[in-house]
């Protein structure tokens, strides 16, 4: 049966006030990791922010947890070299990782980064679900369908976060968004639903928090 995507919508009170609660609490960085060794024990609820090199991931997570500088942002794609974990709460991990596709940096570095990211991704028993950053400007690249491609043999569930959609007319937010949705549906692992957001606004930070709280 053909999956039917939709947007997520703003969620109701409880939604909304467990969402706020749970990113208004302590958000604390724990460390982070160089390799597969390093990994803390797989004994909290994990999500993960994954997306290619300057797609705004850093901005998203700072908006998320009112935190200016938790996760550094910057000019250069692929500042992030590590995996970085964040305790949020007392069941969280929030986990950061580093941006696929160009980097600023010499090919072995990048290439290192992307065997750590592949591993961690294909691996992690205690990941419930991968926010998969689409820059809203640009649509899916052949590198986020890669992605795409290994979690769902993974069988890792991925959900798109499409970030930047200030920056577009709603005529062309909707022309990208259906798009994006051709581009998903074909890969079994991708949660029905895109949360489009804006880090600069504030948009869609209340439904992903939300959505975030949810997951068991």
């Amino acid at each position: 049966m053909d999956m039917q995507f939709t947007i997520a919508e703003t969620p109701d009170h409880d939604a909304s006030e467990k969402g706020r609660l749970l990113f208004a609490g302590n958000t604390d960085f724990l460390k982070g990791v160089v390799a597969m060794s390093g990994l803390p024990d797989a004994d909290r609820i994990e999500v993960c922010f994954a997306g290619r090199s300057n797609v705004g991931k850093s901005s998203l997570i700072n908006a998320l947890t009112g935190r200016k500088a938790l996760a550094r942002t910057s000019n250069t794609p692929g500042r992030t070299q590590e995996i970085n974990f964040f305790t949020m709460g007392e069941d969280h991990y929030l986990v950061d990782v580093p941006g696929y596709g160009f980097a600023n940096a010499p090919l072995p570095i990048v290439e290192k980064w992307q065997r750590l990211l592949k591993s961690y991704l294909s691996g992690r028993p205690s990941l419930r679900r991968v926010f998969l950053l689409i820059d809203a400007r640009h649509g899916p690249k052949k590198v986020d369908t890669e992605i795409m491609q290994m979690l769902s043999k993974s069988a890792v569930t991925f959900q798109v976060v499409m970030t930047k959609c200030d920056k577009l007319k709603k005529g062309d937010l909707s022309k990208v968004t259906e798009r994006t949705i051709e581009a998903i549906r074909k890969f079994p692992a991708a949660y029905p639903e895109i949360v489009q957001t804006s880090s600069a606004k504030g948009d869609g930070i209340a439904t992903l928090r939300a959505i975030v709280a949810g997951i068991v």
